[in-house]
């Protein structure tokens, strides 16, 4: 899968590596090198209050950790961490011309999930404590760059803005690595969230179909089949025919209560799927299917259990809407291994038009495939055919699953 590139953007829209490149320093100075004189005398002032800042949070966070309010005021203190860092991105925008986005904000949810999940989070926070890091060494670089620039702009005067780039470009370095958000980093934590939204919604619709399948299937039909049983006990010494024909229904019932309930255990999880793998499950699924299908599973060993299973519904969910809707004469699956990838493709000739929009559940499937980093693309113009091809990570089955 090829990996989507992220990258912080300012208001404009431009990424880091697409801002304009600062002029070049000269002896004549302009707006861009007073700004930078302005930043590295700053240094001084504002790296002692960060400093001290940061030498008072950590010593007395750390003596009090043997009482209650240790861990709670360190996490404040991170917390105001936070708050310089903001101060310091800021300066760097105004007069370093650094593009730098601000962070996520701390995911607190006002104590729903609990004290003690909450002053973990925040305890654990990596910006807070890369705030900290920048903080406590910019107190010996603070002194130097002002020193530096306080001197030369009396001594060195003709080359100060040469000096000052080189000291602002060091700068500009720390800010970018240790108060800039890690961009994969918040992109791959947004896509977490999003998709453990996604697992649980479809766990929980899960639930409610095997509780509304039970309760209108096989519920309903075990209930009837108790009040025949009970009409056929009473009746067994009146009327001995009759109280045999209710049995012989009863027994029919019991058949067919019994057809529901392994159509359902299917839907879970069919036997055949753990028994026999993906071969013989998707063989089973294709050969109840109102379409001729070919299946091909070229697979040397099995996934594990999960990766399979989404497999097989994926499967099996593509070939109930060709039944339902394509029209088509023949459709076929071809599942395959490519490095650390699983494949699946499913083709049929029917009239096309399918998407994502479309109300046949290809959404709810693009969905649980991306929940788990998979990939699913569906090329069906009107008049067909349809190519639906889903894509999922592979990851060894474990030697005891079988």
């Amino acid at each position: 899968m090829t990996e989507r590139p992220s990258s912080s953007r300012d208001a404009s829209g431009r990424s880091d590596s697409e801002q304009p490149p600062l002029p070049p320093a000269r002896f004549a100075y302009d707006r861009h090198t007073w700004k930078e004189l302005a930043h590295l005398l700053a240094n001084l002032p504002l790296s002692l209050l960060g400093f001290t800042y940061v030498v008072v949070v950590l010593s007395t966070g750390a003596f009090l950790t043997v009482t209650v309010i240790g861990f709670p005021l360190l996490a404040a203190g991170l917390m105001g961490a936070r708050q310089l860092g903001k101060l310091e991105r800021a300066r760097a925008r105004a007069l370093l011309g650094v593009r730098v986005d601000e962070p996520s904000p701390m995911p607190l949810r006002g104590g729903k999930d609990g004290f003690f999940p909450q002053l973990w989070l925040a305890l654990k926070d990596p910006v807070g404590w890369r705030t900290i890091l920048y903080d406590f060494i910019r107190l010996p670089w603070g002194i130097l760059t002002f020193t530096i620039t306080l001197t030369s702009l009396f001594v060195l005067w003709p080359v100060l803005p040469f000096i000052a780039r080189g000291l602002a470009n060091a700068d500009r370095a720390m800010v970018r690595g240790l108060l800039s958000p890690s961009d994969e980093l918040e992109r791959r934590i947004a896509e977490l969230e999003s998709d453990r939204g996604v697992v649980v919604d479809t766990a929980a619709a899960d639930l409610r179909r095997i509780e509304r399948d039970l309760h209108d299937g096989a519920q309903a039909r075990l209930v009837n089949l108790a009040m025949g049983l009970g009409l056929a006990k009473e009746k067994l010494l009146e009327d001995p025919d009759a109280a045999a024909t209710m049995v012989e229904e009863a027994h029919g019932e019991v058949k067919l209560a019994l057809q529901e309930l392994r159509d359902l255990a299917r839907g879970i999880h069919p036997a055949v799927l753990t028994d026999r793998g993906l071969d013989a499950a998707l063989s089973a699924v294709a050969s109840r299917c109102t379409v001729p299908v070919k299946v091909t599973v070229d697979l040397v060993s099995r996934p594990v259990a999960a990766i399979e299973g989404i497999a097989y519904f994926t499967v099996s969910e593509l070939l109930q809407n060709i039944s339902k809707h394509s029209g088509a004469k023949s459709a076929s699956v071809d599942v395959w291994r490519s490095d650390e990838r699983l494949l699946i493709q499913v083709w049929d000739n029917g009239r096309g038009g399918a998407g994502l929009d479309g109300g046949t559940g290809m959404r709810g499937l693009a969905d649980r495939l991306d929940a788990v980093d998979g990939l699913f693309v569906i090329e069906s113009p009107q008049g067909g055919p349809t190519t639906v091809t889903a894509e999922l990570p592979w990851r060894d089955r474990d030697p005891g699953q079988g």
